[in-house]
């Protein structure tokens, strides 16, 4: 922290689809004090957004849920990130990575990743939507309407959990690419996962390293999920759900979490230490 003037205009940029080294030439800096400030970012907006939650009374209301997709370090690693949004107020509940190898086409074959010595469980996503699913059930005592594509890793975690009333599902299918395909499924599925699909949109248009064309890739899972939650706290607390119509109204103001939008001085106002929270696991 020899530069702490650095904390807020990084955070803003980071949330505006500059790559590290643009926001380095931006604010003054060599491009390893960008990176270190971001991880720091990172992990405080990870126990932000944790702790935001567990102030909730109880979620009432449905909950979207799906998994962006996004790499590290190259393509030929995939990071599923699964996000819960609420289908009314529009806020990320939370945040849980699933990383899987992406092995399609027969000239790609699996890499040695010696950087990482942790091996890729076939059943990540199923693992991180019990975790998510978890965690938003200690909000919601009388249980949780979950909406999402019929994704078959989801359809297992519901199954898994018990009791299996707490959980009611309902799952669209995702229609196919030929025109036949369209239609009235198709707009209905569309129309039930809005609030997640506009998330997905926002996030690959507003980070450099989620483009599908780009070679700002992502260099640790953790750190892509740190700026995922770096962003999801942005998207909870400062942005306005429209900014076109003139409602100056956030996510977390239709929750009744805060009566204002916030600024990032006050998202880092004080440090967040886990062990100094209630509710919250390291």
């Amino acid at each position: 922290m020899k530069r702490p003037e650095l904390l807020l205009p990084v955070a803003n940029l980071l949330v505006s689809g500059c790559a590290h080294r643009q926001i380095a030439r931006h604010v003054g800096c060599a491009p390893s004090t960008v990176t270190r400030l971001s991880v720091r970012l990172g992990l405080h907006a990870k126990r932000f957004l944790d702790l935001s939650t567990t102030r909730l009374a109880e979620i009432d209301e449905p909950i979207v849920f799906d998994h962006f997709e996004t790499f590290v370090r190259s393509q030929q690693e995939r990071l599923g990130i699964a996000t819960p949004v609420g289908q009314r107020s529009w806020y990320v509940y939370a945040l849980r990575g699933a990383g899987h190898l992406r092995l399609k086409g027969r000239s790609q074959k699996k890499p040695a990743l010696k950087s990482d010595p942790k091996p890729m469980l076939p059943g990540a996503m199923i693992d991180s939507t019990l975790r998510t699913l978890e965690h938003l059930l200690r909000r919601a005592p009388r249980g949780l309407d979950l909406i999402s594509d019929d994704h078959p890793a989801y359809r297992a975690a519901v199954r898994r959990l018990a009791p299996r009333r707490l959980v009611r599902h309902t799952a669209f299918a995702n229609p196919g690419r030929s025109p036949g395909h369209k239609g009235t499924l198709a707009h209905a599925r569309n129309r039930a996962l809005f609030a997640v699909d506009l998330l997905h949109k926002l996030l690959r248009h507003s980070q450099a390293h989620h483009r599908r064309e780009t070679i700002a890739f992502g260099r640790r899972r953790a750190s892509v999920l740190g700026r995922a939650a770096l962003f999801a706290v942005w998207r909870n607390m400062i942005k306005l759900v429209s900014e076109r119509r003139p409602t100056r109204r956030t996510p977390a103001m239709r929750l009744g979490l805060t009566s204002r939008p916030w600024t990032w001085a006050e998202v880092f106002a004080r440090r967040l230490f886990v062990r100094r929270i209630a509710g919250i696991k390291a």
